[in-house]
């Protein structure tokens, strides 16, 4: 989610709490109109259905079309059809391969490392979930650090399987500040078992042992595995790349979100 769209979300849910109790003060009475006119009603109610019969006869859906219309024209126009700079030079680097499916929260990362595959895995949700709008913060707060660093974690999973081998090294890591945080590293026998992503696979990795807490490990075996890693790929570049790369594709499913519920009051 945008900086900017969360700040419009601020100053509409403000809005929105000054205006309730003003409503509450109306009284709930019926006119006595509506009992000595009953005719004149009920044709009222008869014209304005037949005006929005094509929005499945809802008194509302209408003005919902609107605003959804509204927010699509805006965000469509605040946002930069050329590919960021972030990704043209992502792509340019050649590493990674982005698998990255419309209407999907999830992206994977693929490349290869002579004759390791190395797969990469993280969702969208953690960021709609993690952010808030802490302007009035930021204001007062120091600018000494990078913009391009982002504070929300977002969980990330890396699994490396071998071409010459059985069984895959699956990692669970969080990825903030620019750096991975390793929560533990699991060992598959099976590595379509280690790999596979299905509710089945799933169940089944949910009973076997994944590993200690990778902070308990000896730090010397925590230092070696850390640069097997970064000589994989999985460094600071990858771990600035995930997050700007989180809230680009969040903000292409938003607008094809409010296009297809759009398009379903319409019809």
């Amino acid at each position: 989610m945008s900086a900017t769209r969360a700040l419009r979300q601020l100053s509409a849910v403000s809005s929105r709490v000054v205006a309730k109790p003003a409503l509450r003060s109306m009284p709930l009475r019926m006119s006595m109109t509506a009992w000595t006119s009953p005719r004149l009603t009920c044709a009222a109610t008869r014209a304005f259905s037949l005006s929005s019969a094509r929005f499945s006869e809802g008194s509302t859906d209408v003005l919902l079309s609107q605003k959804l219309a509204e927010e699509l024209k805006y965000e469509k126009e605040a946002a930069d059809e050329a590919e960021p700079d972030f990704l043209e030079t992502f792509k340019k680097q050649g590493i990674w391969k982005i698998e990255d499916i419309a209407g999907n929260d999830e992206v994977i990362l693929t490349r290869k490392f002579g004759s390791e595959k190395v797969r990469v895995m993280f969702s969208i949700a953690d960021i709609q979930n993690a952010e808030e709008p802490e302007f009035a913060q930021e204001e007062e707060g120091d600018s000494d650090e990078p913009e391009n660093i982002r504070s929300y974690p977002i969980r990330v999973s890396f699994s490396i399987t071998k071409e010459n081998a059985q069984g895959s090294i699956n990692v669970d890591t969080m990825c903030q500040d620019g750096a991975f945080i390793v929560d533990n590293i699991s060992y598959y026998p099976d590595a379509q078992l280690g790999t596979e992503l299905t509710a089945e696979a799933d169940w089944k990795r949910r009973g076997l042992y994944i590993g200690p807490q990778f902070e308990t490990l000896d730090v010397s075996v925590q230092e070696e595995f850390e640069k097997f890693m970064q000589e994989r790929g999985i460094n600071e570049n990858l771990a600035l790349f995930i997050p700007d790369y989180s809230e680009f594709k969040e903000q292409k499913e938003y607008v094809r979100w409010l296009g297809n519920i759009k398009k379903f009051v319409d019809a």
